[in-house]
């Protein structure tokens, strides 16, 4: 029979100390994500311009008071139902 004596030295043990990682990650995805929200409102592409004044666009709008809608089908009669 045989005894194992297990005594690692200090330099071998890992110790955990480093649990803010994720916070630095956090604040680093914080980070990309302003900087990228200010690249968009700084530098984003322009939208389309306005028309120059006097510009007449045409459109046919149909009159609100004239129903040309199909007219609605009637309701299905009901099921007939047994009595006892």
């Amino acid at each position: 029979m045989s005894t194992i004596i297990n005594t690692p030295s200090p330099a071998d043990r890992v110790v955990e100390a480093d649990s803010g990682g994720w916070a630095v990650a956090v604040v680093i995805l914080l980070a990309v994500i302003g900087a990228a929200a200010y690249v968009w409102t700084h530098y984003a592409p322009p939208q389309a311009p306005n028309q120059p004044q006097g510009t007449n666009i045409n459109v046919t709008i149909p009159d609100p008071t004239a129903n040309t809608a199909p007219a609605p089908a009637p309701a299905p009669a009901p099921a007939p139902t047994k009595t006892p």
